[in-house]
């Protein structure tokens, strides 16, 4: 079925766009949305309403496709106006991949294949709150769309996603398998190879921060690089400073052997 946003957009899977072998993958979790200001009655409903699907993976969040996405939504009158959310509040994850992990490697967004466990947006508990609360009371009376897009879940990949994954990690050639966080090392990475480790936590514990270990996958070596996830990164909301400063140290390093 086809879920849908607030105000009818239906939701689409994000894919890597460029299918031409590349030097890195980066696994997430799970794809991101346009996120819009809502007003109405003169006040902010929700300063960054999900309304849309990015428009490819990792989007950066640029201000003028923003725009056109949010333009060709239709609200009634009634129900409020739609603009751009804060420059911080679109695509702030890809900011931080290109910035603060490509860049340190030495690679461009060229140089890489996006990918997520999960590559269609899910609700997390602030989106559900805003659609509960401010916008479900209105459907009826303007003849709104019933959002049907599933909450965050607990599990981003089943076997058959793992194996589309691995699908795409072939077709990409990379050498290196970059791991943004701890699910996408449980919920892929230890169903498709067998490593000493679970979580980022346990990772570090074994060989540090930062560092690229070898594992077999498919009966092939490659490369693997679990990381802190951008959240943790860009200190994007609620995050963990341990994890915030951990990046920053290992950023620093890049730094000195320049």
């Amino acid at each position: 079925m086809d879920y849908q946003y607030p105000f009818g957009q239906v939701v689409h899977p994000l894919r890597q766009q460029d299918r031409t072998p590349k030097k890195v993958f980066v696994l997430g979790v799970y794809a991101s949305a346009v996120h819009a200001r809502w007003k109405r009655n003169g006040k902010t409903e929700c300063t960054a309403l999900a309304v849309a699907s990015e428009p490819r993976i990792f989007w950066d969040g640029n201000i003028e496709e923003a725009k056109e996405i949010i333009s060709k939504i239709s609200i009634p009158k009634e129900a409020g106006t739609l603009e751009p959310a804060g420059s911080h509040l679109n695509g702030p994850s890809a900011k931080v991949l290109d910035e603060h992990i490509l860049g340190n490697l030495g690679y461009t967004r060229k140089d890489a294949w996006l990918c997520d466990l999960l590559p269609e947006t899910r609700l997390n508990s602030g989106q559900v709150k805003v659609i509960t609360e401010r916008y479900n009371p209105l459907i009826e009376q303007y003849g709104l769309n019933k959002v049907t897009i599933p909450e965050r879940p607990t599990v981003f990949c089943d076997a058959k996603r793992c194996e589309e994954i691995l699908q795409e990690l072939k077709d990409s050639q990379a050498s290196l398998l970059v791991l943004l966080g701890d699910i996408p090392i449980a919920q892929f990475l230890n169903s498709v190879a067998e490593v000493p480790y679970k979580s980022l936590q346990e990772y570090v514990e074994l060989y540090g921060y930062g560092k690229a270990t070898t594992a077999t996958i498919d009966g092939h070596a490659i490369n693997v690089l679990p990381l802190a996830h951008p959240r943790q990164i860009g200190a994007l909301g609620a995050h963990s400073e341990k994890w915030n400063k951990l990046h920053q140290e290992w950023e620093k390093s890049f730094k000195k052997s320049l």
